[in-house]
C-alpha cells in the first residue's frame, strides 16, 4: 500500500517538502507565497540526527508580520493544510515560536529508497556539477568503457564497483532476481524481478534498516540527492568532498551490516533490504561520478 505513493516527481526529500510549503501558502498568504519564493525565503533545515529524517521550516516567522498573524497561528494553518493533502507523507509538528517540523514516516522512506533502486524521478539538471570545466577535464576519462580509476576518487569509484558487485552476487546466488545488466557499463538503476517491491518495512509498518551504519547511509543518501536536486545549493556544493563522505558511509555500512551467512538464513527479507540499500547507493555512485565529477564509474575494479 505504501508503494502507491508517488515521489517520483520529487527525487529529493527536500523539494518534496517544498512542494506540499508551496501549496499550502497559496491558500493561506494569497499573493506572498510568490515573492516568498522569489526572494528565496522559504529555508529548510535537515536535522543532522540519522534515526529520524527531519526537516523544519522557519516561514512562519518570516511571514507573519507581513500576514499580520502570530507566528504559532501561521504555523499552525500551514501545518494543517499540508496534513490535509500529504496523507501519511510526513508527521508533521509546530514548535515554538512557530517552526514546522516535517518528520518523514517509514512507509515514505521505504517508497523513497525503491524509487533510487528503480531509477524513479527526473535527472533536471543533470550535469550543473560545482566545479569549474578545468576540474571536471581533468577527471575526465579518456575511455568510457575502461577501468579508469582517478587516484583522488579511486575511493569513491571502488565503492560504486563494491556496490555492483555484490548485487550481481546475490542475483548470481539467488537471493534476488535481475534483469542482466549491459556488459561493460554502469547501471543507472537496477531492475529488480523479485522480490519487487523490495522488502523495506516490517510486518508492523516499520523499517528493517534501524542499524546505526544503515541509517547513516540513508541519511548521506537524501542529503546527496537534495544536492543533485535542489537549485538553491547546487553551486556551492563540493563534490568531490559529498562523493567521499557517501562512499565513506558505504563502507561503514558494508563493513558491520552483513546480508550473507547467518544474515541470508534465519533473515532473508533484510538481506534483501540491505542490497536494496547498495542498489541505491550504487545509483546515486554513478550518478554523482558521471554526472557531477565526469569521472568514469567502473562496474569493477
Amino acid at each position: 500500500m505504501h508503494y502507491k505513493l508517488q515521489v517520483s516527481n520529487y527525487t529529493s526529500i527536500k523539494q518534496l517538502v517544498y512542494s506540499y510549503l508551496i501549496k499550502s501558502l497559496s491558500i493561506n498568504t494569497y499573493k506572498a507565497e510568490n515573492r516568498c519564493i522569489k526572494n528565496e525565503k522559504i529555508h529548510l533545515h535537515k536535522g543532522r540526527d540519522d534515526h529520524i529524517i527531519l526537516y523544519t521550516s522557519n516561514v512562519s516567522l518570516g511571514l507573519s508580520k507581513s500576514q499580520n498573524r502570530k507566528a504559532m497561528e501561521l504555523a499552525s494553518a500551514i501545518a494543517s493544510d499540508i496534513s490535509g493533502i500529504c496523507g501519511d507523507v510526513f508527521s508533521i509538528q509546530i514548535v515554538p515560536p512557530g517552526l514546522i517540523h516535517f518528520e518523514l514516516t517509514h512507509s515514505t522512506l521505504a517508497t523513497w529508497l525503491q524509487s533510487l533502486v528503480e531509477g524513479s524521478g527526473g535527472d533536471e539538471g543533470a550535469g550543473e556539477a560545482g566545479e569549474d570545466e578545468g576540474d571536471k577535464a581533468n577527471n575526465q576519462c579518456p575511455m568510457p568503457n575502461a577501468q579508469c580509476p582517478m587516484p583522488n576518487l579511486f575511493t569513491v569509484q571502488y565503492a560504486h564497483a563494491r556496490c555492483c558487485s555484490l548485487v550481481l552476487l546475490a542475483h548470481r546466488e539467488g537471493l534476488i532476481k535481475l534483469r542482466e545488466p549491459v556488459p561493460n557499463t554502469s547501471p543507472a538503476f537496477w531492475s529488480v524481478i523479485s522480490p519487487n517491491p523490495l522488502p523495506w518495512l516490517n510486518c508492523d509498518g516499520t523499517l528493517r534498516l534501524n542499524h546505526p551504519d544503515e541509517r547513516r547511509l540513508i541519511g548521506e543518501l537524501i542529503q546527496v540527492v537534495d544536492n543533485i536536486e535542489c537549485a538553491d545549493v547546487k553551486g556551492s556544493v563540493k563534490w568531490k568532498k559529498v562523493a567521499l563522505s557517501l562512499s565513506q558511509a558505504f563502507e561503514k555500512f558494508w563493513s558491520n551490516c552483513r546480508i550473507w551467512g547467518e544474515v541470508k538464513t534465519t533473515s532473508p527479507e533484510l538481506a534483501q533490504a540491505r542490497l536494496g540499500l547498495l542498489m541505491a547507493t550504487g545509483s546515486v555512485l554513478r550518478f554523482v561520478l558521471e554526472e557531477n565529477l565526469g569521472v568514469f564509474a567502473p562496474l569493477e575494479l
